[in-house]
């Protein structure tokens, strides 16, 4: 397993092979830092963590700053834990070989991941506030009038019984706070990495506004 944080910067085109135009996702995947590596014997579970994106050092507390100093990088702005994996490193003489992480590495997305390959991302949807049953469960609304709604054609009609059972079940799909919640989306192909300028493009969506950190896993 591997993975690396990275920040949407928004959405465009390319064609594959085939002559297909794909709407992709281009995200601006690492540099990232090793910054500490958990241990059961210590920790009591195995992991990387692992920071992305410079913050000015005024903006840091003490205990930040001091976990930093085994890593001797500067303080980030958003840190994740991704169980142990190994990572790509390439020598003197062109050759590729796998080798485990160490507190201080500096990686980048092309090695961690290649062109092709399916991933997952993580984060958080784009926040829609207080919403009806319309917009948050897909209800009909207009139109497709239903028992308990009379006139009100955008109102969840009925949602219970009445003397038995006497009370509205668990679940009920009901209005009520929609978005800002962490969504996974999985198999998503890498269309093309531009190592140069640290960017990944990904077929399809993924949560979240512009500007917002992913996780990018696979």
């Amino acid at each position: 397993m591997a993975g690396i944080i990275g920040k949407k910067i928004g959405m465009t085109s390319i064609f594959d092979a085939n002559g297909v135009n794909m709407a992709c996702t281009i995200i601006e995947a690492g540099p990232c830092v090793v910054t500490q590596l958990k241990i059961s014997d210590v920790d009591g579970y195995n992991s990387v963590q692992i920071g992305f994106q410079d913050k000015k050092l005024k903006k840091s507390n003490k205990s930040e700053i001091g976990h930093l100093k085994k890593s001797k990088s500067n303080p980030k702005k958003i840190y994740k834990e991704f169980p142990i994996f190994n990572m790509k490193k390439t020598d003197a003489d062109g050759n590729v070989s796998n080798s485990e992480f160490k507190v201080g590495d500096v990686f980048t997305v092309d090695q961690v991941f290649n062109e092709g390959e399916f991933v997952d991302v993580s984060g958080k949807s784009k926040g829609k506030g207080f919403q009806g049953v319309v917009k948050r469960h897909g209800f009909r609304g207009v139109g497709d009038a239903t028992h308990g709604q009379h006139n009100r054609m955008r109102a969840p009609g009925s949602i219970g019984a009445a003397s038995y059972p006497a009370r509205v079940f668990k679940g009920m799909r009901m209005a009520g706070r929609m978005g800002g919640e962490r969504v996974t989306c999985q198999n998503l192909k890498i269309m093309k990495i531009l190592a140069d300028k640290n960017i990944i493009l990904l077929k399809g969506a993924i949560p979240g506004p512009k500007n917002s950190y992913v996780e990018i896993t696979n």
